[in-house]
């Protein structure tokens, strides 16, 4: 495969866990979250040049968590006000020879190196490709007069990782931040990027609530 950079975005808090530690430190397994999703990378695409972006206060903090354990090779860059703002620096401290980029939620742990060669594999001949999964649930949408039934046919939800030639992912992120931008993939399709859908996985979760670290909790001592 052509050589990769991995941008992974740790910038969450722990407000929806309840958490005073943020949960991309909290720990899942006997290692911190953000410890199983850098593995798991690391694996899946040797010799990545592997970026790990976290707010700047927090970064002490990690270095300290991360000595205690087994965790591959990755550098620390400090995040921006927006996700957008974090994504553009990862994009800076990449080396200029990467050739496709993939982004990836910090809290994403529960990735399959199997997704993340797909993924990989599918970029060798698209620009841009993100994993997603159907909708099992009914949508009703909101109208001037009440609500809706939204066929859910039409929705995908939307995984990460999100990986883009780099060439295409360093131009769309040279634009200026906009509030409609809600991932990378929306950023790089605002310049006409055509977006490659493939098939995610259930499991790969963001872990936000305490509910979803039971889940992942009980997935990991499940895995094959």
């Amino acid at each position: 495969m052509a050589k990769r950079g991995v941008i992974i975005v740790a910038g969450g808090s722990g407000r929806r866990m309840h958490s005073a530690l943020p949960k991309q430190f909290m720990m899942l397994g006997g290692m911190p979250v953000l410890a199983h999703t850098i593995n798991t990378f690391s694996e899946a695409l040797p010799g990545a040049d592997l970026v790990v972006v976290l707010p700047e206060e927090h970064i002490p903090l990690w270095r300290n968590l991360a000595s205690r354990f087994d965790i591959a090779a990755h550098r620390c860059v400090a995040g921006g006000k927006e996700r957008f703002h974090s994504v553009q620096r990862g994009i800076e401290a990449l080396s200029e020879g990467v050739e496709h980029i993939a982004v990836h939620d910090g809290v994403r742990a529960l990735i399959s190196k199997r997704l993340i060669v797909r993924a990989a594999l599918a970029a060798e001949s698209n620009d841009a490709v993100i994993p997603v999964i159907d909708v099992v649930d009914s949508y009703r949408r909101i109208t001037d007069y009440g609500s809706e039934i939204f066929p859910r046919s039409e929705l995908r939800i939307v995984q990460t990782p999100q990986i883009f030639s780099a060439q295409l992912l360093r131009r769309a992120y040279q634009q200026e931040y906009d509030t409609r931008f809600t991932d990378d993939a929306s950023v790089v399709e605002s310049i006409s990027g055509h977006i490659t859908l493939i098939e995610g996985e259930r499991s790969n979760i963001k872990l936000t609530t305490p509910e979803d670290m039971g889940w992942a909790e009980w997935l990991l001592a499940h895995k094959e």
